[in-house]
């Protein structure tokens, strides 16, 4: 029997969902994207539950994307319905919180900016480090983080994949709680509560009010990407860095 990748329980009226690979820093292939895809069908559908949680095991949110997976010819960690990571295309219709210990890095980094809100310990770290192996965040970091922080720091994180500690970007307003290490999780649950407590239907209303205001030039911002990603991911450079990263060593890179 298949080991679950992602664990699911029940506090109150909040679903809260673990990444579980510790092994692999838990980074996501196919099946977790599946798994995490099946607990927001039921936090969409159990009208019980009011809001959800996504953290991750072992003291790290997640690595992002499983390359090793990638590398050895299995399908990519996205699903038909909700996108990579079975969240950033379609997230859930109810309110969903970031709970970030250690390392949210690549498609961890994307799967916390497709969530409502960021709850974040002190020690957490957010990176795309996209361009070192030459691909690009085309799960939302190019597009959604520039729309919640300053463009400029944004290109710098974009261009540079190196890791922000959490307090730089809790004071560019991208984290709304930085909390005490190992105290994120019971800091989102707080936050989930007092949202949990409102109205449902006006707590609904208001998500999709500001996500419509908030989303206005996203839309332009995805179609300007795809095309950019159908060639960047016919290069040799693009094979380069995923093999590398498999092989343990430094890209050589072609520009090509």
């Amino acid at each position: 029997m298949t080991e679950a990748r992602i664990l699911t329980e029940t506090r109150g009226a909040t679903l809260i969902v673990t990444i579980s690979r510790p092994d692999r820093r838990n980074a996501m292939d196919a099946a977790a994207a599946h798994e995490i895809e099946r607990a927001w069908d039921r936090l969409d559908d159990d009208p019980t539950l009011l809001a959800g949680i996504i953290t991750g095991a072992g003291g790290v949110f997640s690595a992002g994307a499983d390359l090793k997976a990638a590398a050895s010819g299995q399908p990519p960690a996205r699903t038909a319905k909700r996108g990579f990571f079975g969240t950033i295309s379609q997230p859930p219709q109810k309110p969903i919180l970031a709970a970030v210990e250690g390392d949210a890095f690549g498609g961890g980094f994307e799967l916390a900016l497709a969530c409502d809100l960021i709850i974040a310990s002190q020690s957490a770290r957010f990176c795309l480090p996209e361009c070192r192996r030459g691909v690009l965040a085309v799960a939302g970091g190019a597009v959604r983080l520039p729309t919640k922080i300053p463009v400029n720091i944004a290109m710098e994180m974009a261009l540079t994949g190196a890791p922000q500690p959490a307090a730089r970007l809790y004071a560019l307003g991208l984290i709304n709680v930085l909390c005490a290490p190992g105290e994120a999780l019971a800091t989102a649950l707080s936050l989930a509560n007092t949202i949990a407590a409102n109205a449902p239907l006006a707590v609904a209303a208001a998500k999709r009010v500001v996500q419509a205001a908030a989303a206005s030039s996203e839309s332009a911002g995805w179609t300007r990407q795809q095309p950019e990603w159908d060639h960047l991911r016919g290069s040799a450079d693009y094979h380069e860095g995923i093999a590398a990263f498999a092989e343990k060593r430094p890209p050589q890179w072609r520009g090509q």
